[in-house]
């Protein structure tokens, strides 16, 4: 029985992809193969020596010691894409609401709570809209930072609300660029794309690279009208420097995500509390996809959308599979594979793929497994983890 402990309020629509004769899900199983979660802060829990795997329900994995678990040889997945649509409406609605002063025209309406004449709240209303007024993003220039499962999206659904729109990524997928339009223009560099746009949408994962990427040197090659939207991290903004440039007028407003008590009570600001992806459609696709990238992953030994370790898929072709983590370096592969021919053990399908420092091995092979065969393996220098499946 394989054992997976959840944290969080994890929908049950994920939960139930587990099938209950082969695993035990609870909040407070023992001894735990796989961790599901989705906020949860992991960097001081104490880590048992059965967990295997992470699967973050979500696209950012900032709560999650992913150093730390990548030398302990345990995969952390997140699940990129699945809540592309709900930050896609929401980024919509932060566009519309950043060009025309809908929130401030809703909460000067509900100030007229003391009017009790429909008539004289119709004429002052008809006299006092002009305060509202803003502009159209029909024609405006949408600079789009990332190019990945969300920010391909918003590419293209601002090409159909009649924007132009110019991106980068230095580091765009063979699978986003087939995704994006080719109305989409490319941009050579962050600075090129700053100066040209009416408005920036962020869409960069939260590293050690993209950390205040936005920030007073960005910050002052961008037109005096523009505005920023951040619905992706809050450490890719300087706060500090954003308020700044706020007040001198470098920039004409910021849409986030991420409150900050420096951006609260500014009429060039709209706030929301972290609701990006908060919809029950969202957190379903987040729960099934992360049970079922942690179930291949149990049961096969399989990598789909792991963010520190490769790619890596093979189906079962018949024996026994063995799994084997191990630094990237020369001659542990040879060692290993040496291993199994003295075992008289035949590879019948293998596959090998490295990222960074590391690299992830799975290997059928047909006949019985000696009982230590793993033992074995786990003790040739610079092999990690190994799992026979």
């Amino acid at each position: 029985m394989h054992k997976i402990r959840t944290y969080n309020a994890i929908s049950s629509k994920g939960l139930d992809r587990f099938p209950a004769t082969k695993y035990s899900v609870a909040s407070d199983c023992q001894d735990p193969e796989g961790y599901i979660l989705r906020s949860q802060k992991l960097h001081a829990e104490a880590v048992p020596e059965s967990l295997i795997a992470v699967a973050r329900a979500g696209a950012g994995t900032n709560n999650i010691p992913t150093d730390d678990y990548t030398s302990r040889g345990i995969v952390v997945f997140n699940t990129p894409g699945a809540n592309a649509n709900a930050v896609k409406e929401l980024i919509v609605a932060g566009l519309l609401m950043g060009s025309r002063d809908i929130y401030g025209g809703m909460t000067y309406v509900q100030e007229l709570d003391h009017m009790d004449d429909a008539a004289e709240m119709g004429k002052l209303l008809e006299k006092e809209k002009k305060r509202f007024a803003g502009s159209e993003l029909v024609g405006k220039t949408l600079g789009v930072v990332g190019l990945g499962a969300i920010g391909s999206i918003i590419a293209n659904l601002a090409l159909d609300l009649g924007m132009n729109v110019i991106g980068y990524d230095p580091a765009i997928s063979v699978e986003a660029a087939w995704q994006l339009s080719s109305r989409v223009e490319r941009m050579e560099s962050i600075e090129a794309l700053l100066g040209r746009a009416d408005f920036i949408t962020l869409h960069v994962p939260a590293i050690a690279a993209t950390k205040h990427l936005i920030n007073k040197d960005s910050l002052a090659l961008m037109k005096p009208t523009a505005k920023i939207l951040n619905f992706a991290r809050e450490e890719i903004v300087s706060t500090e420097d954003m308020v700044a440039a706020l007040d001198a007028g470098t920039i004409a407003g910021y849409i986030s995500d991420f409150p900050a008590p420096a951006l609260l009570s500014r009429k060039d600001v709209l706030l929301m509390p972290h609701i990006g992806a908060s919809t029950e459609e969202a957190e379903e696709n987040c729960a099934i996809m992360a049970a079922d990238q942690l179930m291949d992953f149990v049961e096969n030994g399989n990598i789909l959308n792991s963010v520190n370790f490769p790619k890596i898929k093979m189906a079962r072709n018949g024996g026994s599979r063995i799994t084997f983590i191990n630094s990237n370096v020369p001659k542990v592969l040879g060692s290993v594979l040496s291993i199994l021919a003295d075992a008289e053990l035949n590879v019948i399908d293998m596959v090998n793929k490295s990222r960074n420092e590391v690299a992830y091995n799975i290997i059928d092979v047909e006949g019985e497994l000696a009982a230590n065969i793993a033992s074995v393996i786990a003790a040739v220098d610079g092999v990690v983890r190994v799992r026979v499946l």
